[in-house]
């Protein structure tokens, strides 16, 4: 499959992932900085055909470990391209004890590397889930991971044990909210909704999720709507 151009300078690799039984796609992003290098959201194995089209479209600087359930394939990406930063994630540390990193990322300041094409807020207030959100400043576009998942009939690679599961038992079929683990395990709202509440302050009009369909109309909304249970 190759890379999709979403919008300029923005592409994205889907690919499948299994989970407790659930087939769905996951979502690589790449965007072209500033600088003219690469920064790589949440990568996918980077196979040599991928390597290939990456390297087409410049050098890649900047790797991203977006969350604690986003960091299988770091290593892959970074024997592909050896000279990147690695930045990941507070508590991907403690599930790849060896994986090599430049920095774990900060609450709210961006990496010197990526600085000037970006904003970032840790979304804290849960015990079993971490991730950084991004906000790529220029084309108003915000990078989540898990805390919003919208998949409905209009979104592939999904089998009936996740249809099952999105529409029966946890109501999220067609409905954009934050993924089970987020769900279940929020342990100090007013935390988390003191980094959604910097999140809604951005200026963003469109969204890219790991999960599901992304978000390209009525951003803000559709982002509050999903959020409600902790913004109000």
């Amino acid at each position: 499959m190759a890379l999709l151009n979403f919008a300029p300078n923005i592409y994205i690799q889907e690919y499948p992932i299994r989970y407790a039984g659930c087939h769905f796609n996951s979502r690589m992003t790449i965007i072209k900085l500033s600088t003219g290098q690469l920064w790589i959201h949440s990568p996918c194995e980077i196979t040599p055909q991928l390597k290939s089209e990456i390297e087409a479209l410049g050098p890649v600087g900047v790797i991203i470990a977006p969350g604690n359930y986003h960091h299988l394939h770091i290593s892959s990406c970074q024997n592909a391209f050896p000279s990147a930063q690695t930045f990941i994630c507070p508590g991907v540390e403690k599930k790849q004890p060896k994986l090599k990193y430049d920095a774990i990322l900060h609450e709210t300041k961006p990496e010197e590397a990526y600085a000037a094409d970006w904003e970032q807020v840790l979304l804290q207030g849960n015990r079993v889930i971490n991730e950084v959100a991004f906000l790529h400043q220029e084309s108003k576009t915000l990078i989540l991971t898990d805390s919003i998942e919208l998949i409905g009939d209009s979104t592939p690679g999904t089998n009936w044990v996740l249809r099952f599961w999105w529409k029966y038992l946890l109501r999220m079929w067609n409905v954009p909210k934050p993924a089970p683990e987020y769900q279940m395990g929020w342990n100090n709202k007013a935390l988390a909704k003191k980094s959604m509440e910097r999140i809604m302050q951005w200026d963003f009009e469109q969204v890219i999720i790991s999960h599901g369909d992304n978000i390209t109309k009525d951003a803000k909304n559709v982002v509050h709507s999903a959020w409600k249970s902790i913004l109000g």
